[in-house]
């Protein structure tokens, strides 16, 4: 029981680390980043595929906005409280 809440804990910590990254990566997107940048290739290659995903499944741009970060923090934020939950 020790070793699946510790796992849990473990993904939890995860889950919020990655709710970060695609904060930092929305808000990097306002200011016209140099796509040369190994910060923003990071933050892309971390992050495009998951919106990659999403985009098969639904559309993600309404009013020329892409609220793709937003539904992906809320389903990760989700996710993270039924782990919670479990524990």
């Amino acid at each position: 029981m020790i070793l699946i809440e510790a796992l849990l804990g473990t993904v939890i910590s995860v889950i919020s680390i990655y709710i970060w990254v695609v904060i930092i990566a929305a808000l990097i997107t306002w200011v016209n980043p140099d796509p040369s940048n190994p910060i923003v290739q990071i933050l892309n290659r971390l992050t495009d595929p998951v919106y990659r995903k999403m985009r098969q499944f639904f559309p993600t741009v309404i009013g020329g906005i892409d609220v793709a970060p937003i539904i992906l923090i809320l389903a990760l934020q989700f996710l993270q409280q039924l782990l919670i939950r479990i524990i």
